[in-house]
């Protein structure tokens, strides 16, 4: 189970202590993952009190903030085991529904949350709710909830792709990028609540940035297939 955190001093902890609660009450054998992306707060002095009394928690330190998908990546990375999941450090998930993802592992590849009720603003709503469908307009990914940050994979899932997305967008380019090479994605509801403390990182800022990464994902993954036929087309194969 990885977490990332970003100045979440105010939530590390519980998030951490239900982690480690649903993982014993699931399987015998885990590790949890906290990755504390540059922290200014006291986020990284409070994971690390966590791992000296908690020695399934492993934690990684970055000195300056890289964007929640390298930190993503950096929990990928030192994971050990068959199954990998994810969520967010802010307590806006219940994780013990993921017991309820894991079922689903016997037939499928990867198992991906959707937000039955979302608690956010409404304009993170609204760009919410309009990406997804741009998202299903341009990709043959239909995923009701793309960017829901409770998602669990096979580990081989990570073996064959390459994520290049340094924040947000890492979602949509995993689900893309597996999708592309054919593994399966199943979808479950899930609670979410919300924020009790601390901030979002996520800005209006990045809804550009976020379009501008799925222009770059789109000519990655998608052009070299289209291109052939086109080509082919025109010199009349």
């Amino acid at each position: 189970m990885i977490l990332p955190a970003y100045n979440e001093e105010d939530n590390i902890e519980l998030a951490a202590e239900k982690c480690l609660k649903s993982l014993d009450q699931l399987v015998e054998t885990y590790e949890l993952i906290i990755v504390d992306d540059g922290s200014t707060d006291r986020t990284s002095e409070v994971i690390n009190l966590l791992a000296k009394s908690h020695k399934s928690i492993k934690c990684i330190y970055h000195n300056t903030n890289k964007g929640y998908g390298t930190a993503l990546c950096s929990g990928f990375n030192h994971a050990r085991y068959k199954f990998l999941f994810y969520t967010d450090s802010d307590n806006q998930f219940d994780v013990s529904e993921i017991k309820y993802l894991f079922p689903f592992m016997n037939s499928y590849d990867i198992a991906v949350g959707f937000r039955v009720y979302r608690y956010d603003t409404v304009l993170r709503c609204i760009s919410s709710w309009i990406y997804n469908r741009l998202v299903r307009l341009i990709s043959s990914v239909r995923v009701r909830d793309i960017d829901c940050a409770f998602k669990l994979f096979k580990r081989d899932v990570f073996e064959q792709i390459t994520i290049d997305s340094k924040d947000f967008f890492v979602d949509t380019e995993i689900l893309i990028k597996a999708h592309h090479l054919g593994y399966r994605i199943a979808q479950i509801g899930v609670r979410h609540y919300p924020r009790m403390a601390g901030r979002t990182t996520v800005r209006p800022s990045n809804i550009l940035r976020t379009l501008c990464e799925l222009c770059r994902i789109w000519i990655s993954v998608y052009l070299p297939k289209i291109y052939p036929l086109i080509y082919g087309k025109r010199n009349g194969k």
